[in-house]
């Protein structure tokens, strides 16, 4: 193969990702996609580089090669002011040279050749700096050089150019080479010259072909603002934000899971006089959609084929034009940042001390949090939580949950293991103590305790900070199992970082979080919109619902896509969504919901599950519900959503609730739909045989079951001592439903708290056979190491 001559200016057609040393990160895969993916219907504006050869003879001609060796002699990489002087006096160097004659000659021609091309005179581009040592999969220089837009005219041209060189010396440049120990000197900058796209009318943004936040692979995610991309880098707006499903996008879905609004109130356009100027954003364009689905859709498809083509995540940016209506790829390049490493180990802690504890109560997970106290009283003093401190309060309801993830801990005085502040706690990995009576006594704001949540159910609390240790797991060694380990799960925002966890799906996917916090409307003020006469409350469902005039569709769609984000994270595995279980005083607490439900003098045992779904007043609300669900698995190509119905006290509710779901679009068996129940009442067993001709199987509820068993009230931790899960009336229950769907053939899982908690019951129901148990993220591992260990048992028992 003849040798490519070292030009001093190449068109991107004319380079392959191996022009690297020549042409830079940006330049080569510019040129590598316009020859390789062009074909394959990728739109990217034309244009050309200035090669590393022309940089070097730029600094030959200048005779600035040794004056800049000089200058770096002296650079002392620990001190700032050096660094500043250093990158400020190179910077200056490169700015006071001039362009050799003959090489500004070559730039010209090549312009009003790009200019010709485009039929246009002075054809307005994006001047663009590509590092040779940039781009690389260990090594981005990314956003560190510089970018110089809506560039017209051969003199504005040049200033462009040597301002891109003089960029190899900022000092984030020169600080970040100093940090990789690259030579300051050795590595050449090319420029890339490349037609602007004319997003100041329309629209522009950028593209991961992973989820920044955790590495999670199967997803696509399109950042969009109104005008020219920059706006993005500066951070000065939020984004519309569009999550899609790449294994069912390749088989033809419209996958888009995830649509969010942005706030994006400013944008920048084309100036009169070259570069940006900024401007406002108009309000009705402020809440619309800065793309459509259709163009998102092009988009995502179009990062799959870049993705697939250089093996390798993609941090990609893009730009429609407003004149032509076209999409455009303007730049790609390898995601460096967020590239998956989450998923090979797992963390364990440990504390060993003599110290006696001030305070115990229930344990929820098995972590260990320190850190502050902040006595919080009641919701008002909410904004007086600092990030890091441990929140100390009576009881939580949603209302409490924006600070959560804040928290090191959480401690209550009142509540079971299965309350509110117990269930959110869980999910999000928080450690919490609930049921420590006298904490808002005992504690004081500011005094610094340690919550120990390692000990089993017995949760203890420390004054002072005790030291710890954390084992860690490797994953790829966690042994298989006969028994299927799933998870439980509500908050879809940690349903991608869960799926790291080895599993076999979701044993129980909670909507209740959703409804709480990413709806927070009651359902029926939102069919019934219209005929709410209250204005204040009118004004703030339509300030939550903006942009949505169908109120009914805001729900539908916004409960679709939290199932999704959960149903995608564990795809191709089963995902049991079980529908809405609050109860009357839960969904009252949701706006708009005092209207619509009764005072009930025990909502536990009230109008909960099946009993909301069929009756008259709640059943509109049901079939939204049932729309979501519908959404998901048809457009969105989720089939791997199971569907299952809580607190189901007859068969005959069965039946109704069956056919309710039939109307909306859900038939059992059809698409490979399963509809199965919660295992929660004492009936679901006495009646199990006439429950599984109509069901697919059965989801132990053991925190609702045990309740109703044994007659305690699960929230109440003065009666907790009296029994639990392992009490001998519900494991006599449990084995008994765990025979009986072996026998019908039928799922049986076990989502409760129970085999998370309990060690030994974990074991027992390996002992019966349980097809899956569905556990807190945050005891996945251990259970599993605890089920290995005892299915190793029974098959040695069984050999001998």
């Amino acid at each position: 193969m003849k040798k490519k001559f070292p030009k001093h200016i190449l068109w991107f057609k004319e380079i392959s990702k191996k022009d690297i040393p020549l042409a830079g990160g940006k330049n080569a895969s510019l040129g590598e996609m316009i020859g390789e993916l062009s074909s394959k219907g990728i739109n990217i504006p034309d244009g050309f580089a200035l090669t590393a050869e022309a940089y070097w003879y730029f600094l030959r001609e200048n005779k600035i090669e040794k004056k800049l060796k000089e200058i770096f002699k002296k650079f002392k990489s620990q001190s700032i002011k050096s660094l500043q002087e250093t990158g400020k006096e190179a910077r200056s160097l490169v700015l006071k040279a001039k362009l050799p004659e003959d090489l500004k000659k070559e730039i010209i021609k090549a312009y009003n050749k790009l200019s010709q091309n485009y039929n246009q005179d002075n054809v307005k581009v994006a001047v663009r700096s590509s590092g040779v040592c940039e781009d690389a999969p260990t090594d981005s220089f990314a956003g560190q050089f510089e970018t110089y837009l809506n560039v017209s005219g051969k003199e504005n041209l040049f200033k462009a150019i040597k301002k891109c060189l003089a960029s190899s010396f900022t000092d984030r440049v020169i600080a970040y080479r100093e940090e990789k120990r690259i030579s300051h000197l050795k590595f050449a900058l090319s420029v890339g010259i490349q037609k602007m796209v004319r997003s100041d009318l329309a629209s522009s943004g950028i593209i991961f072909t992973l989820d920044t936040e955790t590495g999670f692979p199967d997803v696509i995610l399109i950042n969009s603002i109104w005008g020219v991309g920059e706006m993005i880098v500066k951070g000065k707006v939020t984004p519309d934000e569009f999550y899609i499903f790449k294994p069912t996008l390749k088989q033809g879905y419209k996958s888009v899971i995830i649509k969010n609004l942005g706030r994006k109130t400013k944008k920048y356009i084309y100036s009169k006089n070259g570069g940006l100027k900024e401007v406002q954003v108009s309000k009705n364009q402020q809440l619309k959609f800065s793309l459509t689905e259709k163009e998102i859709l092009k988009l995502a498809k179009w990062a799959c084929l870049i993705e697939e083509h250089y093996k390798f995540p993609q941090d990609i940016e893009w730009a429609k034009d407003g004149k032509t209506g076209k999409l455009f790829i303007v730049q790609s390049r390898p995601e460096t940042i967020h590239t998956p490493k989450i998923g090979e180990f797992y963390q364990e802690y440990e504390i060993k001390t003599k110290k006696k504890p001030v305070l115990t109560g229930s344990a929820i997970g098995d972590k260990i949090g320190i850190g502050k106290v902040r006595l919080i009283p009641n919701i008002s003093k909410i904004g007086e939580f600092q990030k890091g401190e441990v929140l100390v309060t009576r009881m939580t309801d949603p209302d409490w949950v924006s600070i959560f993830p804040q928290t090191s801990a959480i401690i209550t005085e009142e509540g079971g293991k299965t309350c509110h502040a117990a269930i959110v706690s869980r999910e999000l990995g928080v450690p919490c103590i609930v049921g420590a009576k006298d904490a808002t006594k005992k504690l004081k704001t500011g005094k610094t305790v340690t919550v120990d949540c390692t000990q089993g159910l017995n949760g203890r609390i420390f004054l002072g900070k005790i030291p710890f240790r954390i084992k860690r797991y490797n994953l790829k060694k966690i042994p298989r199992l006969k028994t299927k380990i799933m998870v439980n799960i509500g908050a879809p925002e940690i349903a991608f970082k869960t799926s790291f966890l080895p599993h076999n799906g979701v044993g129980l996917a909670r909507i209740e979080f959703i409804l709480a916090e990413k709806i927070r409307i009651h359902p029926l003020a939102l069919c019934r919109f219209k005929k709410i006469k209250d204005k204040l409350l009118k004004k703030k469902i339509e300030e939550i619902t903006v942009g949505y005039k169908d109120k009914k569709r805001y729900f539908v769609e916004k409960l679709a896509e939290g199932i999704s984000q959960i149903a995608a994270a564990f795809y191709s595995e089963p995902v049991i969504v079980r529908f809405s279980d609050f109860k009357t005083n839960e969904y009252a607490a949701l706006i708009g919901g005092k209207q619509f439900e009764p005072e009930e003098a025990n909502p536990m045992l009230g109008w909960r599950g099946a009993s909301r779904y069929y009756g008259p007043q709640f059943k509109e609300a049901f079939l939204l519900e049932c729309q979501a669900l519908k959404r998901a698995r048809e457009e969105f190509g989720l089939k791997n959503i199971w569907a299952m119905i809580p607190f189901c006290r007859t068969v005959e509710e069965g039946r109704k609730v069956l056919k309710i779901m039939r109307e909306g679009g859900l038939e059992k068996g059809k698409d490979g739909l399963k509809v199965i129940m919660m295992c929660e009442i004492p009936s679901n067993i006495i009646l199990a045989k006439e429950f599984l001709e109509i069901f697919d199987g059965m989801s132990i509820g053991s925190n609702d079951l045990t309740q109703l068993v044994l007659g305690i009230d699960r929230d109440n931790a003065q009666i907790a001592h009296i029994g639990n899960e392992r009490n001998k009336a519900v494991k006599n229950m449990i084995r008994e439903i765990i025979k009986l769907c072996q026998k019908k053939k039928k799922y049986c899982g076990i989502c409760g708290d129970a085999p998370s908690t309990f060690p030994e019951f974990a074991e027992f129901l390996v002992e019966q056979g349980i097809e899956s148990m569905s556990l807190n993220p945050d005891t996945v591992i251990k259970t599993t190491l605890t089920v290995a260990k005892k299915e190793k048992q029974l098959k040695r028992n069984h050999v001998q």
